[in-house]
């Protein structure tokens, strides 16, 4: 079984997902058309909050992991892999959460919901921008 905060991240990633493919409607109507499915309503309003912030700044992470992903230009960079690394960068930026921590669970979703070779993109982008933070 996940962790509550596991679920949520990967919540938080589906609205992200959603909110790229539709053009970036506001935030709070992706998430009410967001299925509830085994969340409970704290999961539900965390994964939200967490979609927002992310959403809310997204231009500053999207400069921070162009100049990160080294030889990838950033459009290249798949919808699914793009939002995961801004997830990541969010909570290395802003959370109270090892830098260890964040960095496993991007790659975590990236296990899930990307292919087979993304996981470790997201793991080295995630950990060049920790060290450049001074997290790592």
């Amino acid at each position: 079984m996940q962790r509550a905060e596991t679920r949520a991240r990967a919540r938080a990633l589906q609205m992200l997902y959603a909110w790229d493919l539709k053009g970036r409607p506001d935030m709070a109507v992706v998430a009410r058309r967001m299925p509830a499915d085994g969340l409970g309503i704290r999961q539900r309003a965390q994964a939200s909050a967490l979609a927002t912030a992310v959403a809310k700044d997204v231009g500053e992470l999207d400069q921070d992991i162009a100049d990160a992903a080294n030889n990838w230009r950033f459009e290249r960079i798949g919808v699914v892999e793009r939002n995961i690394l801004r997830l990541g960068l969010h909570e290395l930026l802003n959370l109270d959460l090892p830098a260890p921590v964040a960095i496993d669970e991007a790659v975590k979703l990236a296990h899930w919901f990307a292919g087979p070779k993304a996981p470790g993109f997201v793991n080295g982008v995630l950990d060049g921008l920790a060290r450049r933070l001074g997290r790592l």
